[in-house]
């Protein structure tokens, strides 16, 4: 069992959680009027992935409860950017589809962060981003399995 005052592990996490809220702040602040970055997130995920998901199977990929999925599907509905239907299979769920209006806000979305992003990697350099990702990558992942 690690010790639970390891100096390494603490500035890890506290550089971790630093770099999200800064983050977070920069993009939120950049993102199209009226948009927020768990739309963003949504609409980048039904965007990449071009295919339907349940609110449920939405709600596990972002590790949120059901209810907070809802109420940022229910806005995205009423701004037009997915398409809500039943599920043909069981009518008591539903199956979310991006719209094309969600696909010019999600595109117009990466327009607006794209430059902030970019800056970023570009100032901290390609290589040193390169390889941290695989590290980034091993520590979600366990902390996933954790769920």
């Amino acid at each position: 069992m690690a010790d639970s005052n390891d100096p390494l592990s603490i500035a890890l996490f506290s550089e971790v959680f630093m770099v999200d809220q800064l983050t977070r702040a920069r993009l939120s602040k950049a993102l199209p009027k009226g948009m927020e970055l768990s739309h963003f997130s949504v609409l980048n995920h039904l965007a990449a992935g071009n295919e339907e998901k349940s609110p449920a199977q939405l709600a596990r990929v972002f590790h949120l409860t059901r209810g907070a999925m809802t109420n940022t599907l229910n806005r995205l509905e009423w701004a037009g950017h997915i398409h809500v239907r039943p599920d043909w299979d069981d009518a008591r769920r539903k199956m979310i589809s991006i719209s094309p209006a969600g696909r010019r806000a999600r595109d117009a979305a990466v327009s607006a962060i794209a430059p902030i992003l970019s800056y970023t990697v570009a100032e901290v350099g390609a290589e040193q981003v390169r390889s941290i990702l695989p590290v980034l990558r091993t520590m979600r992942k366990r902390l996933e399995q954790e769920d």
